[in-house]
């Protein structure tokens, strides 16, 4: 299919998406199918339309999940920064500099990417739906951003092995915001509030302790 086929398709896909949540799986497979000789990252992002800034919280957050070296979660966490300020200013989908929008891979390489993550896409699906889904509202988003970009702060700070808890809710919360899951939406909130206390009680913990010191 030509690019110009593939502009056409993709805000009929994200049209779609908006009135009745189309499952992950399907929607990349759809665009994979109907891709043009590459695929841009703009051309993702717009067929996710306003569900783009959970997939791309999910996709920043997940290698902050891994053993990281003193400092990179610094680098590793600002993406997730950058994506929840957008929310908590009312954005309608994820804006991205124009460098990394028109990055592109080559339409074979996007159909394998799609082929390998399809699978544990679709296991996740049985237990990820859409139900019970509650920020029905722009105030109600913006609050969701609020707590997700405090999330995403915290994984910047300097704290030794604090980055894995606000980075597992957020990587919740972004299932959730993608497949309009209030159950799923719930369970990275509670695991947002633990990591949020266990990151304060870790400051707390240090400046006692550096007070006591001088």
């Amino acid at each position: 299919m030509s690019s110009q086929s593939l502009a056409s398709s993709v805000p009929a896909i994200a049209a779609g998406a908006h009135r009745h949540p189309e499952k992950l799986s399907d929607l990349l497979e759809r665009l994979a199918r109907d891709a043009g000789e590459r695929v841009s990252m703009r051309e993702i992002a717009t067929a996710l339309n306003d569900r783009s800034f959970g997939a791309f919280l999910l996709v920043f957050a997940l290698p902050n999940l891994i053993p990281l070296p003193p400092g990179a979660t610094m680098v590793l966490g600002l993406p997730m920064v950058f994506v929840a300020w957008q929310l908590v200013i009312g954005y309608d989908k994820v804006w991205l500099p124009r460098a990394l929008a028109d990055y592109a891979v080559d339409r074979s390489t996007f159909q394998r990417m799609v082929t390998r993550v399809s699978p544990w896409l679709r296991r996740a699906e049985t237990w990820v739906r859409p139900r019970n889904w509650p920020l029905d509202g722009p105030v109600r988003e913006r609050l969701f951003g609020i707590f997700t970009l405090l999330l995403a702060i915290t994984c910047v700070l300097p704290i030794p092995f604090g980055n894995w808890p606000p980075a597992f809710a957020i990587a919740v919360l972004g299932v959730a915001h993608t497949e309009r899951d209030g159950n799923c939406l719930l369970v990275g909130v509670v695991a947002g509030i633990i990591a949020i206390g266990v990151a304060g009680l870790v400051i707390a913990a240090t400046g006692a302790l550096l007070m006591q010191l001088f």
